[in-house]
């Protein structure tokens, strides 16, 4: 027998039983994670190692390892056995990782085998038999009932296997056969469920009890009442393989009936049954409790429970049906008895959607899909027929019929034109999108081509791979041309701004009017009455001057044909898919405007000689009608549609009405004004929002409009007319165009800044007004009401009643309405508040005294007053008793002091009842009461008779309050190993204070004792109550009130824990719906997506140290020193040293993970939600005095049924996914980090019983035909006790990633999974709390607030905390920028502006209308890169609201370093200029009114265009004094004496574009929301910090990455996703890697700009003088600067001697690195530059057109320059032969580089001699020229740099158009050059930057400011940056 590889046979002893082969001759060994098992890392069992191919036999290795300990030769032989499955599946092991798992298993076997021993029997058949037979007694055949349902299914499980290994190792018939098909199907009852145990009976689980699950599952489950008929329904044909009756697929229920018609998945089934259940629950329980309380007792699913279901499911395919004049196919009988019609069409539509896969993106073509099945399902069910029908999807041997035959085709052409676009970076115009295949189902003609069941060869299924497609199909050939794009076509041009947004740029060109559409006055008027001699703006009633405005309508005709050319032209691959009417419409609009463009300049031209001004016009225009000029006629007709359309704006709810109409009549009457589309129609706000926002826009505008008119046009005009009645200056270079009237050129280099700055500055008046608005809403919500201690304490008191409006339900059956009204309900509050307080605690934001000082204890109702938190009655009893030492008269002066305070009062009267309490519970002896009763009695009496003061000695009461403190510390350290000592000492210490109260208190107390005889005191006391713990929290809050002193203001001193307790405390007081009962409150579920990130840190991970030798976990302890105090205390952990600590490391990792932006701190935070609803619910069914006031989340567990039935609540009323796309890999991989990853997600899922983790699993497996096929499933698993278990798998058409973008894909593959009304989208980066999960109640009540009307919202956007400002400067400038963008910025786009869309997370979707609308979120590649704000877009267009509310608040980090942050700032830029491309900008820009189109325009891209204008305006600027100063025009003119006295007014205007270069924009909405939450007083204090650490700077730098980023993107595509890592930045980025990261982005511009600059401050000599001159120039210079400098002055450590040393090695040794291919960007500067060429190799002709055009500006340097050299202006030429000459130059120069370069190459090797020879004749000739160039021609050294600075420029201009040409230039030798001309300038320019660096580097001062600028914030935190710096650590620390 041959030996037995992975691959040979397995060979049989002679006795029959199997066995193992000798083993190999050499040994392998498999390391299941990659790690040896050393170093304390966890080896992985073989059965989480298994292949996705061998997935079948993890059961039975899982089985092995669980039965080790019971028999370990029974586990062998479930190994054996599960060895030769997995040889029988894949015996040549061909599929992924088998043949090494193979090997493994069989050396485990081989081991096995000599070491197990048999223990039951003699061979291993009966060994296997008797444990089969005890296993089955022990384990299933007794106490069902105590054991849960998920203990029972392991068993059931592991005895499945057992009798799979039986019937291996004894082959045939036994009597354990019957036994084991009994085990089967009581298996079947005990499989694992996700949220319903669908399938247990016994035990009886508590969800399964509550009365709307039962009655949901009676209505939907049903059994058979005929053989083949179910309530009517006839049965489908079952084939069944090979007759297996066992097996039969059993239809229980409506599901099951659709899964055997139409061919699902069943796990698809079983989830969607599950899904289907808890929707129709949930709504039921909703309703249930808004019916009349009669009723309540009645549980039974309600007839609108299924209609309202109906409704939201099949709202979008109803306006679907009604868009395309379709008769719906959901058809319900009118005599239907039941509602079973309706369910089965909703389960059908959920089916078809839980399967869709990628599909799910397109929900008309779902609609499609479910359209022809729905009338398949009518035709069944109402075929009235005898006997069993055959399926409509039917597929031999297979499971998934409706996977294969419908979704597989359209996922096959989405992936095939996915393939086509290669990731993206193929123009979007040759391939189809997710949307434009959707909207493919907008047209009627997909039912006439694709036809049903759907046609393969429809144009939708067209080959994209080339224009013509031949598919030969039964003998034939079946020709067809690509399918074109639908609707609209994402062309890459800027001119898509003025497309979409084309009537603000006509307003902006023409017209402002209270009406949004083209009416007149604006830029062009403006600049005609400036013009007028009067230059008022009553001038536009003079004749001549109202004649030229008019021609503002010529202006609004050539726009107009620019808008509907733009139509044709962008559109045009579109064209064949538009409808006739649409094409007709186009050509006509395009023809009208070409009429308009002729009609009105012609009749304007013939209106000159019959000129009118405005009071003539409408003074005779009855009576002179003949006499009008025809141009006035021609303008009202022009204008006529567009009064119709501004009366319509005043009508809006009556055009929104007409838009959304289906008629036909009404269609056809908008058939001019609105191309037919299925959304985005009829966009219009109610009336109130329209006021709101349309006064907005109005008063800015009016604001805008008067700035620029008498500030930036107005105070031009004269120096324009003067400059323009100037003569032909002298030009001092050759002038192309000498002859030029009225100096155009200077003109035109004066006004193009105006301009500029004039389109873009409404921008600046946006961030103005949305300040001020967003301040005045946020005060009129009550934001930063309660923002300090101070003020906490203040209004604590009302805080309950507050808490009772908001947070306690309307009471049922339990409480009165009445009593809620009267008394605040503190026991409720103080239970919320501990749970706050404990989790503050646990979160170790509080030590141990601050939580005693914070909660309130749990001995409720002892007192007669309310026990507050202590904090608030901290240091009230110390003055108390001062008060009564000070008073000696009456006791109503004491009173009255006492009074003052309330709290004071509470706290003196809480601890004299305490006190008074302890003192009765520990005493035994009635004699002992007496005494105390007689006490008690006296100072009753005193107070009565206001006798205190006389009567007791006060001014002793310290001395008692000591003794006191003293018997209480010994009460809370009681020890019981030692009573008789400890009540030894107590009975002391209450002898002596009796006697201190009779004797030195009390004037006549002395009879008191002695009353009591001789017999000793308190000899006899009970102290069994200090065994319990209330009793003991007594103690210690009545000691923290008598002994606590100082004032408790400052507690805590946690700043996190401050503002969480001021923020919940405030947002009680805002306005928020009444919270309802959880049982009737909206469900919802949780979604994350994870891809790679962190889940946990390891021990190695926090103790890897970076280059400066700092560890993470270090750096955690320095920056969160408090926090890190209060965890040791925690755990009563108190290290001497490190080595100590290390014994603790899980713990710490937990802890250091809950500061990072890991997955265990999102997870932590989210299943607050299920903790708090726990809580909630049981408030809302028990009193909680009943149960005392301090139930923490861990004691809730000693009400057992209660909390089983509120886990049962939470679990049907909460959700969390966390959607871990790649778990599978990292299950099976052997990278140590993927495997710590899944560790870490399998130990959530453990912790987390209620998590679900859904991932995509890839199973590769072998076929018939010898390859491997790879497939994909959607799997959700869960936590057992050891291991994940798999709940539901569906089969996917392939892997969905491989069609969008990661992100989208991933939440989609998982969102089946979700379950609630509501989704909550969450990120990997994000955190929530306790205190706000509380809240999660009020806000889903927001989806059914009345407030607003029909337009109920469909997403709730939420406010968010980012907690990562404290990292450092720059993490406290994007934590500041990002917080006011989420709270004052989104609180403005939602009101007023009504233009707030989804910006990411953690928005609240309302999940049924947007499953059933594409999702929520978008995935096409590329164009949807920021897939977020896409949902917002596709919600607005469909109908939907989108609101924001800030009472409730989630967690959020961001980057923290420079690189990541630019990195963001890249993504988002990108994104943006992908979204200018869209057609979802286009149909929002054009379907918006006017003003909210202008609120989306400058919320969205606008910003974005408009920060690249603002650069744009800096080089208008500077080329424009560039051309004034070197053509010498400047001069000219400011020498004119006539010009003098306007210089003033040029520079005033001049300047307004200064204030961009500053940074301060992003600055103004900050500073209002600190200033509002803070106090304006801190706002102004954090502003001047800002402003020293170089916020300014910072900003200025990030508006290049967002100019830069915008622009590449339009131009020329290679928009990405660029992961920005989340980590903690503290580390040194090396000089080459900001060099390539800048480069482009900053550098280049930088420099082009400084040389712009110093040429002008060389060869320019105006405005020396000017001061205001003088500071635009300076804001250049600072804008100059920060590009250049900033990433160097944000990086840690750049100004340390040795690190600029390291990074100057680093970066020569990068530039030097020669070879590009095969080499990464880090490695090699070659490889970096070709990388940096991308986007021009993937571009369009178009594009490198324009970039090879703007590039010549570069040559103007050397055209200015030499006409200035003193060589030139000695001999007065101006000859274009100069310039030429200087091209000469240029060209010897270059030619001999070259040789230099060709000499290495050549001779740089071998003859070294030969090419130094060559370098020293070219010097000798070099020196030889300048010496004839200085001596013969008189050239100076001035001349010398200025010819340097003058070709420098030329040489990268030369640079630019062969990068842009490179595809050409590639083939011929020149290419070398080009990038060796490249290598030089790179070269140079890293010099230039470097050498600043290099000389701050000299002195160490400027190291340590660096440091303190970049970590003050840190530093006034405790952190020492400085030692972190250096690798030092705190040696005092444990001291």
């Amino acid at each position: 027998m041959a030996s037995a590889g992975p691959s040979g046979s397995v060979p049989r002893s002679q006795s029959g039983r199997r066995t193992v082969s000798r083993a190999p001759t050499r040994a392998f060994t498999m390391r299941p994670d990659g790690f040896s098992g050393e170093d304390g890392v966890e080896i992985v069992e073989e059965s989480e190692l298994v292949p996705s191919s061998l997935a079948p036999i993890v059961p039975i290795l899982r089985a092995a390892n669980e039965i080790e300990e019971e028999n370990p030769r029974v586990a062998y032989l479930c190994r054996f056995t599960a060895f030769e499955k997995a040889h029988t599946m894949d015996p040549n092991s061909g599929g992924r990782g088998v043949r090494q798992f193979k090997t493994y298993l069989l050396h485990r076997l081989e081991k096995d085998e000599q070491e197990t021993k048999r223990r039951l029997a003699t061979t291993d058949a009966r060994e296997i038999q008797k444990f089969y037979e005890y296993y089955c007694k022990k384990y299933l055949e007794d106490d069902h009932e105590k054991k849960k349902p998920e203990e029972m299914a392991r068993y059931y499980q592991i005895a499945s296997v057992l009798y799979d290994v039986l019937k291996t190792v004894t082959p045939g018939k036994h009597h354990y056969d019957m036994y084991a098909k009994g085990v089967e199907k009581e298996k079947a009852s005990f499989s694992q469920y996700n949220i319903l145990p669908l399938n247990i009976s016994v035990p009886r689980q508590p969800i399964m009890e509550i009365p709307e699950v039962i009655y949901t599952l009676s209505f939907i489950l049903f059994a058979l009442k005929l053989p083949h008929e179910m309530h009517g329904l006839p049965m489908p044909k079952i084939e069944l393989q090979n007759s297996d009756e066992m097996h039969k697929p059993v239809v229980h229920d409506l599901l099951d009936w659709l899964w055997q018609t139409f061919g699902f998945q069943k796990g698809n089934v079983d989830n969607q049954k599950e899904h289907l259940i808890l929707l129709l629950a949930n709504i039921d329980m909703r309703q249930q409790s808004n019916a009349h309380q009669s009723e309540r007792h009645v549980h039974m699913i309600r007839n609108n429970t299924v209609i309202d279901l109906m409704d939201k499911i099949f709202e979008n395919y109803n306006s679907w049906c009604k868009y395309l004049h379709l008769e719906s196919n959901i058809r319900i009988p009118r005599d239907a008895s039941t509602q079973q019609p309706e369910l089965l069409y909703i389960g059908l539509y959920l089916l078809i959607w839980g399967e869709a896969s990628n599909v799910r993106f397109m929900p008309e073509c779902l609609c499609y899909i479910f359209h022809h099945m729905a009338r398949d399902l009518h035709d069944i069910i109402s075929d009235r027929s005898e006997g069993l029908f055959d399926p409509p999807f039917q597929r031999e041997g297979s499971d998934d019929a409706f996977l294969q035959l419908v979704i597989q085709p359209i996922y096959s052409i989405m992936q095939k034109e996915a393939a086509r676009s290669k990731r993206g970076t193929v123009s979007h115009s040759k391939w189809r999108n997710y949307d434009d295949l959707n909207e493919y189902f907008w047209s009627k003609k997909c039912f006439k081509k694709l036809g049903w069941p759907m046609d393969p060869t429809a144009d939708f299924f067209a080959e994209p791979t080339r224009t013509k497609n031949e598919t030969e199909q039964h003998d034939h050939v079946i020709r067809r041309r690509r399918a074109s794009k639908t609707n609209f076509v994402e062309v890459r041009t800027f001119l898509h701004l003025f497309r979409s947004f084309d009537r603000m740029w006509a307003f902006f060109i023409l017209s402002f009017q209270c009406v949004p559409h083209n009416v007149f006055l604006l830029f062009q008027a403006m600049v005609i009455i400036a013009w007028s001699h009067s230059g008022s703006l009553s001038s536009i009633f003079e004749a001549d001057v109202f004649r030229n405005v008019s021609t503002i309508f010529i202006t609004a005709a050539f726009l107009n044909f620019l808008q509907t050319m733009l139509e044709i032209v962008l559109n045009w691959k579109a064209w064949k898919s538009l409808e006739c009417s649409q094409r007709i419409r186009c050509i006509l609009k395009f023809v009208v405007a070409i009429a308009w463009l002729i009609i009105l300049p012609i009749t304007y031209s013939s209106s000159i000689q019959n000129p009118t001004g405005l009071v003539k016009f409408f003074s005779s225009w009855i009576q002179n009608v003949q006499s009008e000029s025809i141009y006035n006629y021609a303008v009202a007709l022009y204008m006529l549609p567009n009064i119709f359309s501004a009366l319509f704006f005043i009508f809006l709810p009556i055009r929104g009405m007409l838009e959304r109409s289906n008629s036909r009549i009404i269609r056809f009457l908008l058939w001019w004004t609105q191309p037919k589309l299925y959304v985005a129609r009829g966009m219009y706000e109610d009336t109130c929002s329209l006021l709101k926002y349309t006064t907005f826009w109005i008063l800015l505008l009016i604001c805008k409009l008067a700035f620029s008119y008498y500030v930036e046009i107005f105070p031009l005009v004269e120096p324009t007319r003067i400059i323009m009645s100037l003569e032909r200056p002298p030009y001092e270079w050759h002038e192309f165009f000498p002859n030029l009237q009225h100096n155009l050129g200077v003109v035109t280099t004066v006004w193009a800044p105006i301009v500029l700055v004039y389109f873009m500055d409404t921008q600046i008046w946006y961030a103005i007004f949305s300040t001020i608005c967003g301040g005045v809403n946020g005060a009129f919500s009550r934001l930063g009401e309660i923002r300090t201690l101070g003020m906490l304490r203040s209004r604590f008191e009302a805080i309950p009643r507050a808490f009772g409006r908001k947070l306690v339900p309307n009471h049922g059956s339990h409480f009165k309405r009445e009593e809620d009204d009267k008394a605040p309900p503190f026991d409720k509050f103080a239970d919320i508040w501990n749970a706050f307080i404990n989790s503050l605690r646990e979160e170790d934001l509080l030590s141990n005294r601050e939580k005693n000082l914070l909660i309130v204890p749990s001995s409720g109702g002892e007192t007669s007053v309310f026990q507050w938190p202590p904090f608030l009655l901290a240091s009230k009893i110390p003055i108390a008793l001062d008060m009564a030492k000070s008073v000696k008269k009456k006791d109503d002066e004491l009173m009255k002091r006492i009074h003052q305070d309330p709290y004071t009062e509470y706290a003196v009267i809480e601890c004299y009842e305490t006190l008074l309490d302890i003192l009765y519970s520990i005493i035994v002896e009635e004699s002992d009461k007496k005494v105390v009763d007689r006490i008690r009695e006296r100072i009753k009496d005193s107070m009565q008779r206001k006798s205190l003061v006389k009567e007791f000695r006060l001014d002793e009461l310290p001395q008692l309050s000591a003794k006191f403190d003293k018997l209480l510390s010994l009460l809370k350290d009681y020890d019981e190993n030692d009573p008789v000592k400890k009540n030894t000492q107590i009975a002391n210490l209450l002898q002596d204070i009796m006697e201190i109260i009779t004797q030195d208190i009390m004037k006549n107390g002395q009879g008191i004792l002695k009353d009591e005889g001789q017999k000793q005191l308190f000899a006899n006391l009970n102290l069994d109550s200090l065994r319990h713990e209330a009793w003991r929290e007594k103690c210690i809050r009545l000691q923290l009130l008598l002994t606590t002193k100082e004032s408790a203001i400052y507690v805590p001193t946690n700043l996190e824990a401050r503002r969480r307790i001021t923020f919940f405390a405030n947002s009680l007081f805002m306005k928020m719906p009444r919270a309802p009962r959880v049982s009737s409150m909206m469900s919802f579920s949780v979604l994350t997506p994870y891809f790679k990130e962190e889940v946990l840190f390891s021990q190695d991970d926090l103790h890897k140290k970076n280059e400066d030798g700092i560890s993470i976990l270090f750096y955690l302890r320095k920056i969160y020193p408090d926090e890190f105090r209060n965890f040791l205390e925690r755990l009563d952990f108190k290290p001497s040293n490190e080595e100590e600590l290390k014994e603790r490391m899980e713990e710490i990792c937990h802890w250091a993970s809950y500061r990072g932006q890991t997955l265990t701190r999102t997870v932590r935070g989210m299943m607050y939600y299920r903790k708090a609803l726990e809580i909630q619910y049981l408030q809302d069914t028990k009193d909680p005095a009943k149960f005392g006031r301090d139930r923490s989340i861990e004691s809730y567990q000693e009400l057992q049924s209660d909390s089983e039935m509120a886990q049962a609540i939470a679990d049907i009323k909460f959700t969390y996914v966390v959607s871990c796309q790649v778990y599978g890999m990292q299950k099976t991989s052997k990278d140590p980090k993927d495997k710590s990853c899944y560790l870490n997600i399998l130990n959530l899922m453990i912790m987390n019983p209620s998590l679900r983790v859904a991932y995509i699993d890839e199973v590769e497996a072998p076929t018939g035909n010898g390859t491997t096929e790879k497939t994909y499933y959607s799997v959700l698993v869960k936590g057992g006790e050891k291991y994940d278990e798999e709940i539901y798998r569906i089969k996917l058409p392939g892997r969905p990633t491989d069609i969008g973008e990661g992100k989208p894909e991933n939440q989609n593959h998982a969102i089946i999974f979700t379950r609630g009304e509501a989704l909550q989208a969450i990120d990997m980066n994000q955190d929530n709390y306790i205190e706000e999960a509380f809240k999660m109640r009020n806000v889903l009540e927001e989806f059914e607030s009345r407030k607003y009307r029909k337009r109920k919202p469909t997403i709730l956007g939420l406010r968010e905390h980012i907690f990562t400002g404290s990292v450092s400067s720059l993490a406290w400038f994007m934590s500041n920028q990002e917080t006011s963008f989420v709270t004052i910025g989104q609180r403005v786009l939602a009101n007023p502006l009504k233009v707030r869309f989804h910006y990411g997370h953690p928005d609240i979707f309302d999940r049924l209308f947007h499953i059933t609308r594409g999702g929520i979120s978008k995935a096409s590649k590329t164009i949807n890169l920021s897939e977020d704000i896409f949902s917002g877009f596709n919600s607005t267009m469909r109908g939907g609201n989108v609101t924001h509310h800030e009472y409730i608040q989630v967690g959020k980090g961001r980057d923290v370093g420079m690189n990541q942050i630019s990195s963001f700032e890249a993504k988002v830029a990108n994104g943006n200029g992908e979204q200018t491309l869209s057609r979802d900008i286009y149909r929002l820009g054009r379907r918006f009114d006017f003003y909210r189109m202008l609120s989306f325009y400058f919320t969205t891209v606008g910003f974005y265009f408009s920060s690249m204008v603002t650069v744009l305006t800096v080089y208008v600027f500077l080329y424009g004094r560039l051309y004034l100063v070197m053509s010498g025009l400047e001069k000219s003119i400011l020498m004119d004496p006539r010009n003098q006295q306007n210089v003033k007014a040029l520079e005033n205007a001049l300047a307004s574009q200064s204030i961009f270069q500053l940074g301060l924009l992003l600055v103004l909405p900050m500073v209002m929301e600190v200033g509002l939450e803070k106090g304006f007083r801190t706002a102004l204090g954090e502003f001047i910090i800002m402003q020293l650490q170089l916020a300014s700077v910072f900003f200025t730098f990030q508006l290049g990455t967002k100019t830069h980023y915008y622009g590449r993107t339009i131009l020329h595509g290679g928009a990405k996703y660029r992961p920005t890592g989340r980590g903690f930045v503290v580390y040194h980025a090396k000089f080459a890697e900001n060099y390539r990261m800048y480069s482009r982005s900053h550098f280049v511009k930088g420099l082009e700009l400084m040389i712009l600059l110093v040429v002008y401050l060389v060869y320019g000599s105006s405005y020396r003088s000017s001061n205001l001159y003088i500071f635009v120039t300076c804001s250049i210079w600072f804008l100059v600067a920060s590009w250049l400098f900033a990433p160097f002055i944000f990086n840690p450590s750049c100004f340390e001697w040795q690190k600029t040393v390291d990074d100057w090695t680093d970066w020569r040794k990068w530039m030097d690195n020669r070879g590009g291919i095969g080499m990464s960007v880090e490695q090699s500067w070659e490889a970096w530059w070709v990388s940096e060429q991308d986007h021009l190799r993937k571009t369009s002709i178009r594009a490198l057109l324009l970039e090879i055009i703007i590039s010549l500006r570069f040559l103007i340097y050397q055209y200015g320059i030499v006409y200035h050299l003193n060589i030139v202006v000695a001999r007065h030429s101006k000859s274009i032969m100069v310039y030429a000459v200087s091209w000469v130059v240029m060209l010897l120069v270059l030619v001999v580089l070259k040789m230099v370069s060709i000499g290495r190459q050549k001779f740089g090797t071998d003859l070294q001699l030969m090419f130094r020879i060559l370098k020293g004749l070219l010097f000798l000739g070099f020196v030889s020229v300048m010496a004839v160039l200085f001596v013969v021609l008189n050239l100076t050294i001035s001349d010398v740099f200025a010819s340097i600075l003058g070709f420098l420029p030329t040489g990268w201009c030369i640079l630019l158009i062969g990068q842009a040409c490179s595809p050409l230039l590639k083939r011929t030798v020149l290419w070398d050059s080009i990038m060796e001309l490249g290598r030089s300038y790179e070269n140079i320019m890293g010099l230039i930057l470097f050498l600043p660096i290099g000389f701050l580097s000299w002195f160490p001062f400027v190291s340590e400011f660096q440091t303190r600028l970049l970590f003050n914030q840190a530093f006034s935190r405790g952190l020492q940056i400085s030692r972190i710096l250096a690798g030092q650590k705190d040696i005092g620390e444990f001291e």
